[in-house]
């Protein structure tokens, strides 16, 4: 470092570190080339003397107005996050003794969180020093500073460029049971993330679980049967497994209609001090799997992953997402086609539609359709009808109230996706009517242009299905809990 910047302080030097990085970032844009921000930002750190990195959002802050447009989305911090169509915010819940322990006698084995755990106050599964959990910390677990405004923000958020679309719940399976999936659609939750952990009976038992493979089962065919998605977390590597025994469990996941999850977290067991695989380990009753045969045993269960599961913070439906391809390989779709999967799944008939460029395996967009079994327990789905239970478009976020014809999100194939579904659930289901879960800040506009939204009682209802100057084929969103409280919503579909 020359003299002259001997003088500067710390926050002057910080500023010459910015300005220059920022110029590095214009020099490549107008070259047309790419450049390593972080390279860039280590490197000119080191040029100013400086042991710290200028942060990203003061880089930004010192963006020219003139360059913003095109420098700011390079500049994001996780545009991954953004690639698949939304952005996810977590909150967490106040920390709380596991409800099992009345009658297994302590937590699962390898659970380090809780109000008495070694990381003092972090919700289970938790140790506190995670991001969220850190906010959370700095909220007190406060509901009151978490939910303050809640109704107006919501208000206010329906008519927002930035929404709030919907809500996932990570749960146990002995709390997905028929009361609990009705509070949480009042709550307009549209996913659930489910702790299956294993499909084995003794490894349940063995570790605490406090609930059984069948109460797993049976809180799939629930969910499903109430529009939810269902993702399953699942943890390689468990005591008395062993790698024999973990692949053939992700077979039986995959293959039995009892379980097929629509999406699945793997979480690889972890030995953290101040649990009870913590003392197993100690004492040698326990050995975990070496880097090399996890790397194998991973590799082993994508291989078993079926098109229409998503492995999340991995692959198959999540790096086939046209997004993730355009950020990571600079690939775009050039032949677009329908493709259909049927499966039978905790006892219903389940479709898998999507739009996709199968020659270069990108997916573009996504439609979950169900046909509710007969043992469906929400009064809205009996009777002949089909549910769809997802439908999403990937690519980079788009806001609501603009177009981007180099994404994908906006541009019709959401319509396309439910107009096969309708056909499939009127042709084939033989249903009477299809129902759409969705979350509560997405049956604003973006709906209008699809349907007219009327109040009616079932009387009524009944009458407009005899009627044949109406389209029989009605559409019901389901959320909050499915717009069913006082009064029958109904959405007609409507061409205008």
């Amino acid at each position: 470092m020359r003299s002259g910047k001997r003088d500067l302080s710390p926050a002057q030097l910080m500023m010459l570190t910015i300005g220059d990085v920022i110029k590095q970032l214009i020099e490549a844009h107008e070259q047309g080339k790419d450049i390593d921000l972080n390279k860039a930002k280590t490197r000119t750190a080191a040029k100013y003397g400086l042991s710290a990195q200028p942060r990203l959002v003061d880089i930004i802050a010192a963006v020219p107005p003139q360059y913003r447009k095109v420098l700011v989305p390079k500049l994001k911090a996780k545009p991954i996050r953004t690639a698949s169509g939304i952005a996810v915010v977590a909150v967490m819940c106040k920390p709380h003794r596991c409800p099992h322990i009345s009658f297994t006698g302590n937590i699962c084995v390898y659970c380090p969180g809780g109000p008495d755990s070694d990381f003092e106050y972090s919700t289970q599964s938790y140790t506190g020093y995670e991001p969220t959990s850190m906010r959370a910390i700095r909220a007190r677990y406060d509901p009151y500073l978490q939910t303050r405004h809640r109704i107006e923000q919501v208000r206010y958020s329906e008519r927002s460029l930035t929404k709030c679309i919907g809500i996932t719940i990570e749960t146990r399976p002995d709390y997905c049971m028929k009361r609990h999936l009705s509070d949480m659609l009042t709550y307009g939750c549209t996913r659930l993330e489910i702790g299956v952990q294993s499909v084995y009976e003794d490894v349940a038992r063995d570790t605490n679980r406090g609930h059984t493979v069948k109460a797993v089962c049976e809180s799939f065919h629930l969910a499903k049967d109430s529009g939810f998605k269902v993702v399953a977390h699942m943890m390689p590597d468990l005591p008395n497994v062993g790698l024999e025994r973990d692949i053939e469990q992700f077979i039986e996941f995959f293959e039995n209609p009892a379980f097929r999850p629509d999406g699945l977290k793997l979480y690889p067991t972890l030995v953290i001090r101040g649990t009870g695989l913590y003392e197993l380990w100690k004492s040698g009753r326990y050995k975990s799997y070496s880097p090399s045969d996890l790397i194998e045993l991973v590799a082993r269960i994508l291989a078993l992953v079926p098109p229409w599961t998503r492995v999340y913070r991995c692959r198959d439906v999540r790096t086939r997402e046209v997004g993730i391809q355009e950020i990571h390989h600079r690939v775009r779709p050039y032949q677009v086609e329908l493709v259909r999967r049927d499966y039978v799944a905790n006892g219903g008939w389940e479709t898998f539609l999507s739009y996709e460029d199968p020659d270069q395996d990108i997916l573009i967009g996504l439609l979950r359709l169900r046909k509710c079994s007969e043992e469906t327990f929400r009064f809205e789905l009996v009777g002949g009808v089909s549910i769809v239970r997802e439908l999403h478009v990937y690519g980079s976020v788009v806001p609501v109230s603009s177009r981007d014809p180099t994404k994908f999100q906006h541009q019709g194939f959401g319509m396309l996706l439910m107009e096969e579904a309708e056909r499939i659930a009127r042709e084939e289901h033989g249903s009477g009517k299809i129902a759409v879960i969705s979350a509560i800040l997405t049956q604003g506009p973006s709906w209008c242009s699809l349907y007219v939204c009327i109040c009616a009682s079932p009387k009524i209802l009944a009458g407009l299905f005899c009627q044949q100057t109406v389209r029989v084929f009605s559409s019901t969103v389901l959320s909050k809990p499915y717009w069913f409280v006082n009064h029958l919503e109904i959405l007609l579909k409507c061409r205008f």
